[in-house]
């Protein structure tokens, strides 16, 4: 891709951030995949770094630096629709391993990538509010505007459910410069929109069971929602599934999604 198209994509992608109207913007685990939820309509598409490590027998977070930026590139040459990769915590706890992460990302021509402040450390497992943001500002120095640069604040899933230094992460983040934030794992409406109320930034929203739906955020104010590897274990726990009915000895129940499946891929 050259710089120009993946200028405009990475422009396109920015411009469809508006609060209240979302981009719903469902993550793919393989090129397959983001050419079907292009083909169905979406405007842009996630890669899910949990759906990309189940392809290759993996648990979340086995992936590599290098693995990932691959990934992420086939993603991008298979469709004409923004791409924005979840690139975990940046493939290093330091700044400028960080940033080393943010270039390569933009190389592959990809319009947004997201960096958490998860450390992988089930005794310590949010960085300090301090290295946290500086990792945030080396990522977003990197980006330089070439890519939508999406902060995470991982409190609400790992067990820290504190609204407050969640808010407070996100604000320290947003001066640092990145272009969209992003708590994963709130499940209230209310908390949702308190976070809404102290920022002014973009806010992306990962859907959750019992959470609130498309239409309630968009009426809240969000202006991007995400499924994080939830299509991609639902494809898995159909998959099960229906080998299960085989080896039962059941009617397979499979037949109509696999007749729509196979017009998504002749309509290519």
């Amino acid at each position: 891709m050259t710089a120009t198209a993946a200028a405009g994509r990475t422009e396109r992608f920015r411009e469809l951030h508006r609060p209240g109207v979302p981009l719903v913007m469902p993550n793919a685990w393989d090129a397959g995949t983001a050419r079907v939820l292009a083909a169905v309509g979406c405007l842009a598409v996630g890669t899910t770094s949990s759906g990309f490590a189940g392809t290759l027998g993996r648990l979340d977070r086995s992936v590599t630096r290098e693995e990932a930026l691959g990934h992420a590139a086939a993603l991008v040459a298979a469709v004409e629709v923004p791409v924005s990769a979840d690139l975990e915590s940046g493939y290093g706890a330091e700044p400028a391993e960080v940033a080393a992460t943010v270039r390569a990302a933009v190389a592959t021509g990809l319009a947004g990538c997201s960096i958490e402040d998860f450390t992988g450390d089930p005794q310590a497992p949010i960085h300090d509010v301090g290295l946290a943001t500086a990792r945030i500002t080396a990522a977003v120095e990197a980006a330089a505007g070439r890519l939508v640069l999406t902060a995470r604040a991982e409190n609400h899933l790992h067990g820290r459910d504190d609204l407050a230094d969640t808010i407070d992460r996100l604000q320290r983040y947003q001066q640092a410069g990145a272009d969209v934030l992003y708590a994963p794992g709130l499940r209230r409406a209310a908390d949702v929109r308190s976070l809404l109320a102290e920022l002014e930034r973009p806010v992306n929203v990962l859907l959750v069971p019992g959470g609130p739906g498309v239409a309630e955020l968009a009426e809240l104010g969000v202006a991007r929602i995400s499924t994080g590897g939830a299509l991609a274990f639902a494809a898995l726990g159909a998959l099960g599934r229906s080998v299960r009915e085989l080896l039962d000895g059941a009617a397979p129940s499979f037949w109509p999604d696999a007749g729509a499946g196979r017009d998504i891929v002749r309509a290519w």
